[in-house]
């Protein structure tokens, strides 16, 4: 928006040629989507607790939740989500169709985690939406997102699995892009949204997933960078570092109030629209197995869960004491702000493995 107005001005003012800058524009991203957090952020969580927007604690769980984190607000994506939008508004390209694609999956994953929210207050219970259903909305968001990747965009290589510290090991997927990229995002979206288990858990490592890919979406779309590193060019694709920004900028500033003792929790409405946008950006600049990489500690959370499952249904034993690994590690005396710091300390970590991914080849 302000990005399309003020190019339009170059020919009068030649300062407003700074605009045309991608790194310029990643900062202005960044700094605003902070900003709204910050400014929106208080009073909304104000509302939300006069107005007993508070979800219920997962009965099952451990047992000193249900007494400290009783009464804490629900639905903090809200706040994410409008720093998020209002940013990528504002500072993108919006004659880009992957800028709007990206909105199109923060808005509607986060409409559906909202709803998933919604459940829970209403019935006071921490199941929310029904699972079938909620795989349902998320498969047809993913379905929709793909169409318009597909046939609006112009991307020549979305068929393409790149394959990290290789230089030349491509593989052309044909139609079983569609099932794979699915895949990607609903199972990007499930895994933000298991990951947030304890306050600020979520926030930071979904912070570095996008500060990575912040920097992925820039070198790939510019083309001496990319082919210094011996990347695939995708023309187009360095706007997605102002989508990418935005995200950084908003859980920066929702840390504010997530970290321990939380005064909000994101919720479903926040964790489905995060894990989706973030799985969409890396789709887009074909980076998919980087994101495992770089989000590992969603794989773990995620992986946690299905061996639990499969171990208690085949032996009718767990391997963990509570799934996701997060619990379990509480369930064995850890403070939770020591599992939160450590979790951090490995989602830093897996984020420098992945980067290095972009030189090692």
């Amino acid at each position: 928006m302000l990005f399309n107005l003020l190019t339009s001005l170059i020919e009068y003012y030649s300062f407003f040629n700074v605009f045309k800058y991608l790194t310029f524009r990643t900062g202005l991203s960044v700094i605003t989507s902070l900003t709204i957090v910050f400014i929106i952020g208080g009073p909304l969580i104000k509302i939300f607790s006069e107005k007993m927007v508070t979800g219920p604690i997962r009965q099952d769980g451990p047992i000193d939740h249900i007494i400290k984190k009783s009464g804490t607000p629900t639905m903090g994506g809200v706040i994410i989500i409008i720093g998020m939008v209002t940013s990528t508004l504002l500072w993108a390209d919006l004659n880009n169709i992957y800028i709007w694609t990206l909105i199109f999956v923060s808005l509607s994953l986060g409409l559906l985690g909202f709803f998933d929210d919604l459940l829970k207050i209403k019935f006071k219970n921490s199941r929310g939406l029904n699972s079938k259903l909620k795989f349902l909305g998320q498969l047809v968001i993913g379905i929709i997102t793909l169409y318009i990747l597909i046939n609006f965009s112009e991307h020549d290589y979305l068929y393409n699995l790149y394959f990290p510290f290789f230089k030349n090991l491509i593989w052309q997927m044909g139609l079983f892009f569609i099932p794979f990229a699915l895949f990607v995002i609903i199972g990007s979206s499930n895994a933000v949204n298991l990951t947030d288990g304890l306050d600020g858990l979520a926030t930071v490592p979904v912070m570095l997933v996008a500060l990575s890919f912040t920097l992925i979406s820039y070198v790939v779309g510019n083309t001496i960078f990319s082919e210094y590193l011996q990347l695939q060019y995708i023309p187009d694709v360095g706007e997605l570092s102002i989508f990418c920004g935005s995200i950084v900028g908003s859980c920066l500033g929702f840390l504010w109030y997530n970290a321990p003792p939380a005064k909000i929790f994101m919720g479903d409405t926040g964790s489905l629209s995060l894990g989706g946008s973030l799985a969409a950006v890396a789709i887009i600049a074909k980076h998919e197995i980087v994101l495992a990489i770089i989000g590992g500690l969603f794989v773990l959370e995620t992986v946690s869960v299905i061996i639990q499952v499969i171990s208690f249904k085949l032996t009718g034993k767990r391997i963990f004491k509570m799934a996701p690994i997060h619990h379990h590690f509480e369930q064995k005396g850890w403070a939770e702000s020591t599992i939160v710091i450590r979790f951090w300390i490995i989602a830093i970590i897996l984020a420098l493995i992945g980067l290095a991914t972009l030189k090692l080849r």
